[in-house]
């Protein structure tokens, strides 16, 4: 019963962050993907790729997340007609708002090259990027059809299967048009066409990946849509909405959404303009995109993990605080917060620490061989691991603001912290010139600004005190103890048994000495080890110990 029990738990888990994990895939692929294409085929692949990820979270993300809301309020109450009138409402606007999206950036793709972020030859992967919008506006209509319908399990296979197939996709044409890249630019003697080629294929794997979800959504659709018609009979709806009160109703619940999800991700884009700005005036423009493709393709992606990761770990408790909240359980809603905070804090404090004391080898990991660019990504891992904790916090505190439904608020806290943070990247980055370590700084404003404001506005509803010692001090303390281990095993493993090996040794003996101090700190007790691989161990030497 207790295997059962856990295989379902698990299965659970899987479907509920389906979305956090399709995420970590997301990150993962820039890894691999610039062995493929090249840093500079990253860089080139950048823009086009945050171009579709920002139009996805309106007409995919946001659109879905509306329609769904207002069909499952509608198949709860046995209206059956109206839902259906609602999807198919839905389905026709996010059609002609895919459509206008794709039309926009096909004309103005000189444009968004050469002057929104500075990269001339990025203007082929922005054009593949194009029909990449308009399926996914499809299959965003698609996934908020059968999430209203209580049928998220079949939304969450589709999120795994878009996404290894955007994997596969990206590696594979990213390759095989780097290879044929290589041929025109020897032939035109001009080594960036090669990169140009590797990101327009590495965009092509993502339309296909667009293409495939859609697919297999459309067949689902098909099968299930007749045993959903067949509730028609049942249809209890007083009477007959009209589409102006569907739109009306879709628009309000989409566009705040919408405003604070493009808010909260734009700033990778924009910084890339600045960057560009920066390294061209310092006569850096040699250098300038396959330093962008490292920083986005491999710090980014690395730090988006360790967050990624941590996110995990809190995910699943924002629905069951805000569940408590709307029941009026505020002192359930605070215990849970409470532990969400602590959770937060267990997981993202080693993992930064972690990330900055064993930086070297990650980048060895990143490169694959010796090189100047291993030293130059270590240095910014180390400066900028804090970014994740601030946003495993800041996600954390947004969700809240997103499910307790405090939409002028999340508003509010996106909006502000952009605009700090653009402010301080004009001034660092354009202004005084100072290249990535600018970027760093601006995004630690960025998430720290977002993470503080957004606390303190979900705090003057919620009325929480935090734990600042098992919370937040013990935690921290513990992870900072647990870094020292891992820093000399660092020091003495690494020239000896190389980077991987540097890595699985140094994570163990760490997390042992982390989970050891959190016990003996009583941050974590009995019930908590239960949950954790092999924490059956530390019962039994917590218990010998006198510590149990």
């Amino acid at each position: 019963m207790s295997v059962q029990w856990m295989i379902k738990n698990l299965k659970n888990r899987i479907v509920l962050s389906a979305g956090i994990l399709s995420y970590l895939i997301l990150l993962f692929m820039r890894i691999p993907l610039s062995r493929f294409i090249g840093d500079a085929g990253v860089g080139l692949f950048a823009p086009a790729f945050e171009l579709f990820l920002l139009a996805s979270l309106v007409i995919s993300y946001a659109m879905s997340q509306a329609m769904a809301g207002i069909i499952r309020y509608r198949v709860k109450r046995e209206r059956y007609r109206n839902a259906g009138k609602v999807f198919r409402t839905a389905f026709f606007m996010n059609l002609v708002l895919g459509a206008v999206m794709t039309l926009f950036v096909l004309f103005f793709s000189a444009w968004i090259a050469e002057v929104l972020v500075l990269e001339r030859l990025c203007r082929a992967a922005i054009l593949a990027a194009a029909p990449c919008i308009f399926f996914s506006a499809l299959v965003g209509a698609l996934r908020g059809y059968f999430n209203g319908y209580g049928l998220g399990v079949l939304t969450a296979h589709s999120q795994y299967l878009e996404k290894i197939a955007m994997l596969a996709g990206a590696l594979l044409a990213g390759r095989a048009f780097h290879g044929y890249g290589e041929k025109v630019a020897a032939l035109l003697q001009t080594e960036a066409h090669t990169y140009a080629f590797g990101a327009l294929g590495a965009m092509l794997g993502v339309m296909a990946s667009q293409v495939i979800a859609l697919l297999h959504l459309a067949v689902l659709f098909f099968l299930y849509s007749g045993t959903l018609r067949g509730r028609l009979g049942q249809d209890n709806s007083r009477r007959a909405e009209t589409r102006f009160e569907i739109q009306r109703l879709l628009l309000g619940n989409m566009i705040p959404l919408a405003a604070a999800a493009v808010l909260s991700n734009l700033f990778l884009l924009v910084d890339q303009r600045f960057f560009n700005y920066c390294m061209n005036v310092t006569q850096n423009g040699a250098v300038r995109t396959a330093q962008w493709g490292c920083f986005y393709g491999k710090f980014a992606a690395l730090i988006g993990m360790g967050a990624g990761i941590s996110i995990l770990f809190v995910h699943g408790l924002t629905g069951k605080i805000s569940g408590a909240y709307e029941r009026e359980e505020y002192r359930s809603m605070r215990e849970r917060m409470g532990k969400a905070v602590r959770n937060a804090s267990i997981v993202s404090f080693p993992a930064a620490i972690y990330l900055a004391v064993l930086a070297k080898p990650f980048s060895e990991c990143c490169y694959g061989r010796p090189t100047a660019q291993i030293t130059v990504l270590s240095g910014w891992l180390q400066k900028g691991a804090a970014l994740v904790v601030l946003f495993t916090f800041s996600f954390l505190f947004g969700q809240l603001l997103h499910k307790m439904r405090m939409a002028k608020e999340l508003f509010l806290t996106a909006l502000v912290s952009l605009a700090v943070h653009v402010l301080v990247a004009y001034l660092m980055v354009q202004r005084m010139q100072m290249g990535v370590d600018g970027l760093l700084a601006s995004l630690l404003f960025l998430f720290g600004i977002y993470m503080a404001l957004s606390f303190w506005l979900l705090n003057r509803r919620v009325k929480y005190k935090p734990d600042w010692f098992t919370g937040i001090v013990f935690p921290c303390a513990a992870a900072a103890v647990s870094g020292v281990v891992v820093f000399l095993l660092n020091l003495v493993l690494l020239e000896t048994v190389g980077a991987v090996l540097t890595i699985l040794i140094s994570l163990i003996v760490g997390l042992f000495f982390y989970l050891f101090l959190l016990m003996i700190l009583r941050v974590l007790g009995e019930a908590e080890l239960q949950e954790i691989p092999l924490g059956f161990l530390f019962i039994l030497l917590g218990r010998n110990i006198g510590v149990l």
